[in-house]
C-alpha cells in the first residue's frame, strides 16, 4: 500500500509540473523549498517560540558502547511545535518531496526504489551506518 502511495504522489507530481520542467529550475526550487524548511523552524523558535534550542557540544565517555551513545545524544529541542508552526513546516517538507520527486522524474529515477534500496542500505550496515 505505501509503495502505491509513493508511487502516486511521484506520477501526480509528474503531471502537474508545468512551468519549472526545467533540470536547472528542477534544483533551486529543490534548495529553495529546502531552505524554506530551514525558514520555519527557526521563525518556531525565534517568533513563535514554542520550541527553544539550547545547543551544547555532545559528549559522550569514550570507548562507549553504541547503544549507550544513542541514549547520550540530544536533540537539542526543548518543547514541542504548536500546530500553526508544525502546520507551516509540513507544508514546507510537502513541498520540499514536490520538488525532489520531480528532479526523480526528470532523471527517469523511481522514489519508491530509491527509499527501499536506501532502507535496505542502513538496514544492512545498521550501526555501521552512522550519520
Amino acid at each position: 500500500m505505501k509503495d502505491i502511495m509513493v508511487d502516486e504522489f511521484q506520477f501526480t507530481v509528474g503531471e502537474l509540473l508545468v512551468r519549472n520542467k526545467s533540470i536547472l529550475d528542477l534544483i533551486t526550487k529543490f534548495q529553495d523549498s529546502n531552505g524554506r524548511i530551514n525558514r520555519g523552524i527557526v521563525k518556531a523558535v525565534t517568533q513563535c517560540g514554542c520550541v527553544k534550542i539550547n545547543a551544547e557540544k555532545q559528549n559522550y565517555p569514550i570507548g562507549a558502547d553504541f547503544d549507550e551513545v544513542q541514549k547520550l545524544m540530544k536533540t537539542h529541542i526543548e518543547g514541542e511545535l504548536c500546530e500553526n508552526c508544525r502546520d507551516i513546516i509540513e507544508k514546507d517538507i510537502g513541498r520540499n518531496l514536490f520538488y525532489l520527486a520531480s528532479i526523480c522524474n526528470t532523471l527517469d529515477l523511481n522514489l519508491y526504489d530509491i527509499i527501499i534500496k536506501e532502507l535496505d542500505r542502513i538496514r544492512m550496515l545498521g550501526k555501521y551506518n552512522l550519520r
